[in-house]
């Protein structure tokens, strides 16, 4: 089985991979929105800002923000024409280079993708139920890493989750990695800040370690508990966790396996209800927060 992160060496690094600053539509400077975040106890953040003709085709330099215990990622939310439905594609890049160029005439979500990809960038589906996302849609986006399946923003709008699109593309056989994200804008009307994040495991707090780590599925997701250990057996799976009401083993096949109490922080499930397909674990605490493992593929 693979996908886990929790025996890589290095430590848990966490971070948002989803945010925009004045230099698109969020309404503080990236040096401001950067403050919120480290305040806020992040190692990391890759401020995201809309590689749109009415922004300029921003590629935010946030390099001037890094310090020794905090750190950025260059990026970008890519967008080019168009989804079933229309609409225009939500493509998270992280790690671009600075002079990454902008989408040529005719260029499609799929073709900008790969070409981000093919320049060093770890590639999310951003927001796939928000979009309304068809599962054809999903399979041509060929380039994705991951695919970002709790967006706070989204959650206000009772769309945040993407779940079972995942699932779904999982089935198929299409190896993607699974990433919780503010998609924060800081604009008086939205959700506050800090809410869904990444715990990356790597050495350092370095960028392309951090890249590095996200392109391997080193991390899980969550927007509170933590998950402080899996161990697999051959026939079953145990989980180390901050104190929680409920953990639930769930993924490629209808049904769960589920543990409720009180001060959970350690429990083990059988694998025989995923034997063949992929799993994953959820960590809940007592005000509904929740924590995902990526896919564990068997």
């Amino acid at each position: 089985m693979t996908g886990l992160p929790f025996d890589v060496p290095g430590r848990f690094w966490r971070g948002n991979l989803h945010t925009h600053s004045d230099r698109s539509d969020g309404a503080l400077s990236p040096s401001d929105t950067a403050t919120i975040y480290r305040d806020a106890g992040y190692d990391f953040l890759a401020i995201t800002d809309h590689f749109r003709p009415e922004y300029g085709y921003p590629i935010t330099d946030t390099r001037d923000l890094r310090s020794d215990n905090f750190t950025t990622l260059i990026g970008a939310e890519l967008h080019a024409p168009a989804t079933e439905l229309g609409q225009e594609w939500h493509i998270i890049a992280a790690g671009l280079p600075l002079d990454f160029p902008p989408p040529a005439d005719g260029e499609t979500g799929p073709e900008i993708a790969r070409r981000a990809r093919a320049a060093g960038a770890f590639i999310g589906m951003a927001h796939p139920s928000a979009s309304l996302l068809t599962l054809a849609d999903a399979e041509s986006l060929d380039a994705a890493h991951s695919v970002e399946v709790q967006n706070a923003l989204a959650d206000g709008e009772n769309r945040g989750d993407s779940w079972h699109l995942t699932d779904v593309l999982l089935n198929r056989g299409h190896r993607l990695t699974t990433y919780a994200a503010d998609d924060a804008h800081l604009q008086p009307q939205d959700p506050p800040p800090c809410q869904a994040w990444v715990h990356v495991r790597a050495e350092s707090l370095i960028p392309g370690a951090l890249l590095t780590a996200l392109k391997a599925g080193h991390f899980y997701s969550s927007t509170g508990p933590e998950i402080h250990a899996v161990h697999l057996g051959s026939d079953s799976v145990t989980i180390h966790c901050s104190p929680a009401t409920k953990i639930l083993l769930t993924g490629g096949h209808p049904g769960a396996e589920v543990i409720q109490g009180t001060n959970l922080t350690e429990c083990t499930f059988p694998l025989t209800l995923f034997a063949g397909t992929h799993c994953r674990i959820t960590v809940e605490d007592t005000t509904g927060r929740r924590a995902w493992t990526n896919p564990i593929h068997r």
